[in-house]
């Protein structure tokens, strides 16, 4: 049910809609597609003119409708295996600009957040923000004992308004997959979902705190990325503190070049530090844009690599690692019935799917991309080809593998950008070659022996009982198999909406009926606008069953 707030946002969105020529978009879809006419019949449509390409609409749209959906945009941008290539290239030029808000109001928020006055807390505590976006603004502070930090503190209010518009945001998702062919395949649910996700997680500054810590701590030995410190005493839920760092936007070129940074090294350390990340670690960085990337020249050695906004983290099980591993290297090798089988094998795609078949798609859409220097394939687009080709055999798409996707191309563009001549393969394989050795093959038996050994030393005692236990229970007929599909209890819960859904219609139906047959029998000129007040009660309810019908 829709709240005024989500009504009155509706409308909203549906007058920015008018004014950029998408409207037609709405009328595209399967409930409104009877009334398309009234296309023709508003007032805005009865002339021609050129609004621009769809892409670019919709993009205006988007940062006209605010920051939240600005957001929205972005991660939808990520999302190539669904999107048309035009609307996912418009939708990557969304920038977050967001007007500050004021810093004596930040102040007080530090002040409630950690109790004590700003002037107790630090010697000095710049009221001009250094940098705004949608969810938090971040501040320049210099502690007591004279270090730099950086204070990040979340938006007053932006917590009710996220949570609004993501209402709002599932509605919307659940009319379109029940009324819209497409959307039923592209699920908009599941990525609203993920959405949600992301934008809860960002509001924790100590979610992001605890990824920043967790990150410094793997890389604590490395000479070459950085990682600033947090100041865990200063830190809250919506503000966090932690060391200012200083170098040059990895974007600006020529002023690494003027430093003397050596470009072609900078471009390899950072493809190394991502598969690192990925395949060492299993936690990696994923919002890896220009923004957040500095370079500290240092004199007589390399540079440090910096980073910084640890918000959007993710990681993957050893199954996805060696999911990627794998389909790497039989792409490196052209080895297409492998990356078939690996699918299959491991259940990425369903059980009954033909392997030549998939064999034969997967060929097809890659053997193009071969026809060229290995240096200059993009490993970004052929993961993209290759979630592309497994949703047709309704693969579904993990969260952290498009979050993988995405970063992979982030940095494959930026790399290329400092060094054209970067070679991605040259630099990963040797990383994917030396994981796969140590996990697969009497390394990585001797591994798993190692870890689990001493669970397996302390279950053993109790091993014999339970042998015992199931031969008892087998000889007196005692043993059970309980088996539960999700599969069959989605269908059960789809029958028993079904079936709501149909008495709230063959009720509601009724009693408008029963509303109408009273009218004709009884309306006359003396009750109000000429109906009995039973029937103005049968009717207005019916109505409002036939919604919760249509709702259901």
């Amino acid at each position: 049910m829709l709240t005024v707030g989500q009504l009155m946002r509706l409308l909203f969105i549906q007058r920015v809609l008018i004014r950029h020529g998408l409207d037609d978009l709405v009328f595209a879809m399967h409930l409104f597609r009877p009334l398309r006419f009234l296309l023709y019949l508003l007032p805005w449509n009865w002339f021609i003119r050129d609004r621009g390409p769809r892409a670019e609409r919709l993009r205006r749209v988007l940062e006209d409708l605010g920051p939240i959906y600005v957001k929205l945009g972005q991660l939808l941008s990520t999302r190539r295996d669904m999107l048309p290539e035009d609307i996912a290239g418009e939708l990557a030029r969304l920038q977050d600009n967001v007007p500050p808000f004021p810093g004596a109001q930040a102040k007080q928020m530090v002040e409630r957040a950690l109790g004590r006055p700003v002037t107790e807390l630090f010697l000095h505590f710049d009221e001009t923000p250094l940098a705004s976006a949608s969810i938090a603004q971040v501040h320049a502070a210099r502690s007591r004992d004279g270090r730099e930090l950086i204070v990040k503190v979340v938006r007053p209010g932006i917590e009710t308004v996220i949570r609004r518009d993501l209402g709002l945001m599932y509605i919307l998702a659940d009319m379109a997959e029940r009324y819209w062919g497409d959307a039923r395949r592209l699920k908009p649910s599941n990525v609203v979902r993920e959405f949600e996700k992301t934008l809860l997680g960002e509001l924790d500054l100590m979610r992001e705190a605890a990824n920043a810590s967790q990150l410094r701590r793997n890389f604590a030995a490395s000479d070459v990325l950085y990682v600033p410190q947090v100041d865990w005493e200063l830190t809250r839920r919506d503000v966090m503190v932690m060391e200012r760092i200083s170098g040059l936007p990895v974007s600006d070129i020529d002023g690494l070049r003027r430093a003397g940074v050596d470009l072609k090294w900078l471009a390899e350390a950072g493809v190394e530090l991502f598969f690192t990340q990925v395949f060492r670690d299993s936690f990696f960085h994923a919002d890896m844009h220009p923004g957040n990337i500095f370079v500290r020249p240092e004199e007589g050695r390399q540079p440090h690599i910096l980073v910084v906004d640890f918000g959007i983290m993710s990681s993957l099980t050893e199954y996805d690692q060696r999911y990627l591993a794998e389909n790497f290297l039989a792409f490196l090798n052209r080895d297409y019935q492998k990356v078939a089988q690996l699918h299959v094998e491991s259940g990425w795609v369903p059980a009954g799917t033909r392997v030549d078949e998939f064999e034969f798609a997967i060929r097809t859409v890659c053997e193009p991309l071969f026809d060229r220097p290995l240096k200059e394939i993009s490993f970004g687009m052929l993961l993209l080809r290759l979630f592309q080709t497994a949703r047709r055999f309704n693969m579904v798409i993990l969260p952290q593998l498009i979050l993988l996707q995405k970063t992979l191309v982030s940095i494959e563009g930026l790399g290329r950008q400092l060094y054209p001549d970067l070679d991605l393969w040259h630099v990963a394989r040797p990383l994917l070659e030396r994981w796969m050795s140590e996990r697969v093959g009497w390394r990585g038996l001797l591994r798993g022996t190692r870890e689990n050994l001493p669970h397996w030393l302390d279950r053993l005692p109790s091993l014999p009982n339970r042998v015992i236990d199931v031969v008892e229970r087998l000889r007196d007929g005692r043993l059970q198999v309980e088996w539960r599909s999700p599969a069959l209890e989605e269908l059960h819960a789809e029958l028993r909406r079904t079936g709501r859904r149909n008495l709230y219609s063959i009720t509601g139906c009724t009693l408008f009926l029963a509303a109408v047959v009273l009218y004709g029998m009884f309306g006359t000129a003396e009750w109000p606008g000429g109906m009995p007040v039973l029937s103005w009660v049968l009717g207005g309810t019916g109505l409002g069953v036939l919604f919760l019908a249509w709702m259901e």
